[in-house]
């Protein structure tokens, strides 16, 4: 079996993170790598908790919180490195145990990228907002149109191979971050796939899609890294 390791990136996260923890299949993954994006409550303590590797990074941005992990993923002795990475967010809005389903792609050679597709998978009502659901409309049209490439969804929940992942040089440190792998990946004529994934409203709330600001910010931030890579 290859060496599954999970990135949850995490701000302000004390009231879900435990969940998303313990929903992780454990004989599937080797490790759980939260990453507390400068949280100003008990997100680190209560993940350290549960058993996951804490790490801290103090500059907010859920690209940033990425990349620490990668990081710490990447300096680990070589037999230790991680065959897959999966991204996870830390609200409980993913469903953490449909994960075998997400990485079946790549352990069966199929694909190096899998996308967790909510706009294929069932959605509760209400888990994403209008503006959600339009702005991943949006980017995957625009994606079509310039990169040739047919997703449906640009969902934090999703799997790599780990010398894929370090093939792609990913920079992008705040709310690019999806789509820039989504991109790079197009150009680089990635073998990807999606699978259809279950979604579900969020614990707390949304500092991106929960504020106009977030929202503003980050559908600029998305639209702009699509035209970027071109």
């Amino acid at each position: 079996m290859p060496r599954i390791h999970v990135i949850i990136p995490a701000y302000n996260e004390e009231k879900s993170i435990s969940h998303v923890i313990n929903a992780i299949p454990t004989n599937l993954v080797q490790e759980v790598i939260v990453v507390n994006n400068n949280s100003s409550d008990q997100t680190s303590a209560v993940a350290r908790a549960a058993g996951a590797t804490v790490l801290d990074e103090p500059r907010p941005g859920y690209g940033n919180a990425c990349l620490k992990g990668i990081a710490y993923a990447a300096n680990k002795p070589v037999d230790d490195q991680p065959d897959i990475i999966v991204f996870l967010d830390g609200d409980f809005s993913d469903f953490p145990e449909e994960m075998p389903m997400l990485v079946e792609p790549i352990v069966e050679g199929r694909a190096d990228m899998v996308i967790g597709s909510r706009a294929l998978g069932k959605r509760e009502g209400g888990a994403m907002m209008p503006q959600q659901i339009f702005g991943n409309w949006l980017a995957t049209t625009l994606l079509r149109w310039l990169y040739g490439v047919r997703y449906t969804d640009l969902g934090p929940f999703r799997a790599i191979r780990f010398d894929t992942l370090q093939q792609l040089g990913m920079c992008d440190r705040n709310y690019g971050w999806t789509v820039e792998m989504q991109a790079k990946a197009a150009k680089q004529k990635i073998r990807y796939t999606e699978v259809p994934v279950s979604y579900r409203k969020r614990i707390g709330i949304s500092k991106v899609s929960g504020t106009v600001k977030g929202t503003v910010l980050a559908g600029y931030k998305i639209i702009l890294t699509i035209f970027r890579y071109l």
